[in-house]
């Protein structure tokens, strides 16, 4: 039995469906979030991780880490509570490419384990998955993990630790269109496979010597 392990963007989604869809979504709303949430313990670590004194000083910062897409926990914290109040209001649906859905299911049919590793928080994949045009595909995911919970993408002490929860590392598979995520996996012990979605920012990268596959229908597990 393998366990895959998914990226989000660019692997089951796409990018522009994020950058896009997600951000533009949250990008006005994060100054009335913060004033309607400021007793929210969560919400005032946020504040002051961010030092600042007043909302229009905060929103300042976040709109400046989304314009340079910076995996800032503050802000994929806001941002995740943001969709996932969208989503619950049906103003949000979740994009997926067309093979996923059907080889989700196969897989997990099959007696696969599935897990989401994305550098949105967990708060935003949870509705991403569940609130979707082929039905709620959360229900196939048994675990969830987000740079806070464990770590980087990029490092490979953050798989070590994904194992950690998941098992034998040699049973892990990641997917991923980031030849540097795949690299740190590998590094811990993972086998890995590169997607390469035509369209999307990393279509054209080198993956080196991992495996890669343009659709999940072309995945032997």
């Amino acid at each position: 039995m393998t366990v895959i392990v998914l990226d989000i963007e660019g692997t089951t989604s796409s990018t522009e469906s994020v950058h896009v869809g997600l951000y533009a979504y949250a990008r006005p709303r994060l100054g009335p979030y913060l004033d309607a949430h400021r007793d929210d313990p969560e919400v005032r670590a946020v504040l002051a991780e961010l030092g600042a004194a007043t909302t229009a000083q905060a929103v300042k910062v976040l709109h400046g880490w989304m314009d340079g897409d910076v995996k800032a926990t503050p802000l994929k914290t806001l941002q995740g509570r943001i969709w996932a109040e969208g989503f619950a209001a049906g103003e949000l649906t979740a994009h997926f490419f067309p093979d996923v859905p059907p080889a989700l299911r196969a897989w997990h049919a099959a007696g696969h384990r599935l897990a989401v590793f994305s550098s949105g928080s967990v708060t935003s994949q949870r509705p991403w998955f569940a609130n979707t045009a082929y039905g709620d595909l959360s229900v196939l995911v048994g675990h969830w993990f987000d740079t806070v919970n464990a770590g980087p993408k990029r490092e490979p002490a953050s798989y070590a630790r994904i194992a950690q929860t998941l098992g034998d590392p040699a049973d892990l598979l990641f997917l991923s269109d980031v030849p540097a995520e795949l690299d740190a996996a590998a590094a811990a012990g993972w086998s890995t496979t590169g997607v390469r979605r035509p369209g999307e920012p990393n279509e054209g990268t080198p993956f080196g010597a991992h495996p890669v596959i343009t659709t999940f229908e072309e995945l032997t597990i």
